[in-house]
């Protein structure tokens, strides 16, 4: 085979060199990457948003309703994720940033993630000034420690690079609630009777206070205790109208104040003296439903309950949908007094601790139990509460004073008389001028044929 001539050789090195210069030239937007990385983190929100907005601009010219796995994946990409190298630069840079800490291994960690995620959306959606960040403490200890992260998951807001402790509520809303409280947004002031209608859409609990004018010292106190509640938004208006989209037929007077939540204990109005702490024991006492699920993201809030007379009930899910109805009438009554509390019976880490205190902690029927937290003293209801045996109809025996010593104390074998009727569930009732500062009345539907004895158990 004869050599290529002269001629070929050169038109061939040509076509190289011109190929490799083609490729380098084309390379260079995606590899010069020569910027410092302080310059990259401070433009890292504006592009985070920037392709959060892109991506929205996608979905909308599709036409199509976004997967819930794709609204979450959105919602991560505007939470800034912190390393060792753009930590203290997003804090410095930004009056609030709100950080997670995590660990990939954490479970609660995982339950809250999305939470915070849902959190950042609705924060942008706001324009709140607040950022969002995160950081992977087992990946990055150093910047992790820096901040104060020592537990998993953990919440701190920054605020002019100062560090605050989180102590709000865990789900995206109380989330959402507690950032705006802490970054001088502590009352949503609503004007027309359309935004108070786009209100009730959002929020399944909140306080209204209905004022003549957004001053003078009920305002101040009302400002006030908006300011030191951690979990429920306050709102304001000057509007009667707007006041009864809120809570149907408030009081039209100088000022008004009450609580709304979702539920058939739904509007309660407040009516005590005027004064912030006044108003957030009202709440303390009256923020929980009737009856409460408690779960992981709530069980801090139930347990730090200053009503430290509670009522268990341990059951499966299936099983307390008969109960819920029975046992809010119930709760109505010892309403502010007695916590009514359902814990599902298969969530072990929920259910196992209060059931190992009475031996229980294998069992899978229904179960109800009473804690006296003031003096640590526990009491077991020991009968058979299976929802066949319940009925329609019940009746409520209180106990206090006098009562209370003719059945309990004076009784030997310490069990309620056929007599007293059938029981709905159980409930704590004052007694006073006896050596037991409580005692637990349980009250539980169950036919009249069952023996129902209150026994009290050693103290926790």
């Amino acid at each position: 085979m004869n050599p290529p001539k002269p001629t070929s050789r050169f038109i061939f090195l040509t076509l190289t060199l011109l190929l490799f210069l083609f490729l380098f030239i084309s390379l260079i937007p995606s590899g010069a990457t020569t910027v410092d990385n302080d310059e990259d983190d401070l433009k890292g929100i504006e592009e985070l948003i920037a392709l959060d907005e892109e991506v929205e601009g996608e979905e909308g010219s599709q036409h199509t309703k976004p997967s819930e796995a794709e609204v979450l994946s959105k919602a991560q990409r505007i939470v800034i994720e912190l390393n060792i190298d753009n930590t203290q630069t997003v804090i410095d840079q930004n009056e609030f940033v709100l950080v997670l800490g995590y660990a990939p291994w954490c479970v609660r960690s995982a339950e809250l993630m999305p939470q915070f995620a849902e959190a950042a959306t609705a924060l942008r959606d706001l324009k709140s000034g607040v950022v969002m960040a995160k950081i992977d403490a087992e990946r990055h200890p150093k910047a992790a420690a820096n901040l104060g992260i020592k537990g998993f998951p953990t919440l701190l807001l920054f605020a002019n690079g100062s560090s605050h402790a989180y102590s709000g509520g865990f789900t995206s809303k109380e989330i959402v609630i507690w950032a705006r409280k802490k970054t001088g947004e502590p009352v949503v002031r609503i004007i027309s009777v359309t935004d108070a209608d786009e209100f009730l859409k959002q929020h399944s609990i909140f306080v209204v206070g209905l004022f003549d004018k957004f001053e003078g010292s009920e305002y101040e106190e009302f400002v006030k205790a908006a300011t030191s509640d951690n979990e429920i938004q306050f709102v304001e208006t000057s509007s009667i109208d707007v006041a009864n989209v809120l809570f149907p037929n408030i009081k039209p007077s100088k000022f008004s104040v009450g609580l709304v939540k979702s539920e058939p204990e739904r509007y309660t109005a407040f009516e005590g003296t005027f004064k912030a702490e006044n108003l957030l024991q009202f709440l303390n006492h009256n923020k929980f439903p009737l009856v409460t699920t408690v779960t992981d993201l709530n069980s801090v809030r139930v347990y730090s309950s200053p009503i430290k007379l509670q009522v268990y009930v341990f059951a499966g899910v299936d099983d307390f949908k008969n109960l819920l109805e029975p046992l809010q009438n119930v709760a109505r009554k010892f309403k502010s007094e007695i916590m009514f509390l359902h814990v599902d019976i298969r969530e072990a880490n929920l259910a196992k601790p209060f059931l190992t205190l009475f031996g229980l902690e294998e069992s899978e029927d229904t179960v109800v139990a009473a804690f006296d937290n003031k003096v640590s003293s526990k009491y077991l209801l020991e009968s058979d509460p299976t929802p066949t045996k319940i009925q329609k109809e019940a009746s409520i025996q209180t106990i206090v004073g006098k009562t209370f010593d003719d059945l309990i104390l004076s009784s030997p074998k310490k069990h309620f008389s056929r007599e007293m009727g059938t029981v709905l569930i159980c409930a704590f009732i004052e007694a006073c001028n006896i050596i037991i500062e409580t005692l637990v009345c349980y009250i539980k539907k169950y036919t009249r044929h069952g023996a129902s004895t209150v026994k009290p158990q050693a103290s926790r």
